[in-house]
C-alpha cells in the first residue's frame, strides 16, 4: 500500500537546516529533490528488509572469520542462499573480494534495523548503536533464522518517516563528501563511509512512485552517485 508523500519543498527545508546546525556545507542551488510533489511511497515488506538484515549480518560474520561451510548452512537452513547479491556470492563462497568494503555495511544493517523499528534512532553524529549486534541473529550460537524473528519484535517504521530520513541522509551524503574534500572537520564521529551505507539502506528500502521515479532495484543496483 502507498501513502502521499509530504512536500518535498518544506522537506528539504527542514533538512538543510539540520545541516546548517551541524555546521556542514549545503548543497548548491537546484539539488535534487528525492520526491515530486504528488508522488507516493511505499516500504519495502518487512519480510524482505529482515532477510536483507540477515544476509548482510552472515556476510559480516564472513568479514571476521566466520567459516565459509557455516555460512553455507546457515543460510540454507534459512532459505536465504538465493538472497546473496552477485559480490555476496563470490565473497561467502569462495572468499573473493575487499573484506573492507562489507565490513562497512554495518552501518546500512543499522539503518534497516531503524526501518524495522529494532534501533531508535539513526543520528548522523553518532555511530551505530552498541546494543545493535544483540538486535542481530546470534550465529555463534547457532540461532536460526526463524529463531531470530520470532524474538524479534519488529514495527517497521512508516513509509512516509522513511522516505523523510532518505531525503535527510541523501543531503548529507553530499555535505560530508564537500567537507572531506575541503578538510572540513566533521561534526560526530562519523565519517561519509557511514552516511553512504545509511542512505544506501533507506534507498533500497523506500520505494517511491511517480512519474518520473525509477522502478525499485536490487540491493547491488542502488546509485548512490546521483
Amino acid at each position: 500500500m502507498t501513502a502521499p508523500l509530504p512536500d518535498p519543498l518544506r522537506v528539504r527545508e527542514h533538512n538543510l537546516g539540520v545541516l546548517e546546525k551541524l555546521g556542514l556545507p549545503l548543497p548548491p542551488s537546484g539539488f535534487p529533490l528525492v520526491w515530486e510533489a504528488e508522488d507516493e511511497v511505499s516500504l519495502r515488506p518487512r519480510d524482505e528488509i529482515e532477510a536483507r538484515m540477515a544476509v548482510l549480518n552472515v556476510v559480516l560474520a564472513c568479514c571476521f572469520g566466520m567459516p565459509q561451510e557455516v555460512a553455507i548452512a546457515w543460510l540454507l537452513d534459512a532459505r536465504l542462499l538465493d538472497r546473496l547479491t552477485k559480490a555476496e556470492t563470490r565473497f561467502v563462497v569462495s572468499g573473493e573480494g575487499d573484506q573492507r568494503i562489507f565490513a562497512l555495511q554495518y552501518e546500512a544493517v543499522f539503518a534497516l534495523a531503524w526501518l524495522l523499528g529494532i534501533a531508535m534512532d539513526i543520528d548522523p553524529m553518532l555511530p551505530a548503536a552498541e546494543g545493535l549486534t544483540e538486535r542481530l541473529p546470534n550465529l555463534p550460537a547457532s540461532e536460526s533464522y526463524a529463531q531470530w524473528r520470532g524474538r524479534t519484535l519488529a514495527a517497521p517504521r512508516r513509509a512516509v518517516d522513511a522516505a523523510v530520513q532518505l531525503d535527510l541522509y541523501y543531503c548529507l551524503d553530499w555535505a560530508y563528501l564537500a567537507a572531506e574534500k575541503e578538510g572540513q572537520a566533521l561534526p560526530g564521529l562519523v565519517d561519509s563511509n557511514t552516511i553512504g551505507q545509511r542512505r544506501w539502506a533507506l534507498e533500497w528500502a523506500v520505494q517511491l512512485y511517480g512519474p518520473f521515479q525509477n522502478p525499485p532495484t536490487g540491493w547491488e543496483e542502488v546509485d548512490l552517485s546521483v
